[in-house]
């Protein structure tokens, strides 16, 4: 991702989208601004845009439910800028499909570190789906859909995952029998700098197990390796 990139800033704060789009235009960054969800598809729809630094708190359509918009119909970039800094909004954030989250007040070079982080993943993603995936996972009676994003349990139920629970479990499909440190996860899940987000990888394993495990007190499936991580115990077949 060349220096060229587009960033859209939507913040309704007019102060910050003047600072940041100054700053991040500096740094040779193509840069445009709105105010709410409607003036963000607008310029989307406009011109491709390869990363959305997007409030939290916003009039109308907030952060979450647009970063849930984005992630469903793209594969853009986003990082969430918010005032908050409960652990909770960052978990959700997260799950809903941004790649990053930084709190305010923050410091301009912070932002560029992390824009310029989140530009390569979305370079790295686009080069993923260029080459044809296996698409089919089954485990333990269970089966898997890597393109579709699709559970079915062994009864042949759909069982909806959220993105953050389909990308851990995609993680886990893919390298079964091994043991993961939350960091790796965080890594696989999201290819994104663990930091203040490890807490998350607990927090969807325990989700995942409550929607995979018969008794999800003691797993079968998603074992704890205390003081390591994670292990996903099934066989694996992938197609």
């Amino acid at each position: 991702m060349n220096d060229n990139a587009h960033i859209l800033v939507v913040d309704d704060q007019k102060e910050i989208c003047e600072v940041v789009q100054e700053y991040l235009s500096s740094e040779g960054y193509r840069v445009s601004t709105a105010h709410d969800g409607a003036e963000m598809r607008r310029i989307m729809a406009q011109s491709p845009v390869d990363l959305v630094i997007l409030d939290l708190m916003l009039p109308g359509e907030d952060g979450l439910t647009l970063a849930r918009s984005l992630r469903d119909e793209s594969n853009v970039g986003i990082i969430i800028l918010t005032g908050r800094g409960e652990t909770v909004d960052r978990i959700i954030g997260l799950e809903m499909g941004a790649d990053d989250y930084l709190p305010k007040p923050f410091h301009l070079r912070e932002l560029l570190a992390r824009v310029k982080s989140v530009l390569r993943r979305v370079q790295t993603r686009s080069a993923e789906k260029a080459v044809p995936p296996r698409s089919r996972a089954r485990f333990a009676g269970w089966h898997l859909d890597l393109s579709s994003r699709e559970l079915w349990s062994p009864s042949g139920r759909e069982v909806r995952l959220t993105t953050g629970e389909f990308d851990l479990l995609a993680a886990f499909v893919t390298n079964a029998n091994q043991v993961l440190s939350r960091d790796r996860l965080l890594d696989l899940a999201r290819n994104r700098e663990a930091g203040p987000f490890d807490r998350t990888i607990d927090v969807q394993v325990g989700r995942l197990r409550r929607k995979l495990e018969a008794d999800p007190q003691h797993p079968t499936m998603i074992k704890t390796v205390r003081g390591s991580g994670y292990i996903f115990t099934p066989t694996v077949e992938v197609s």
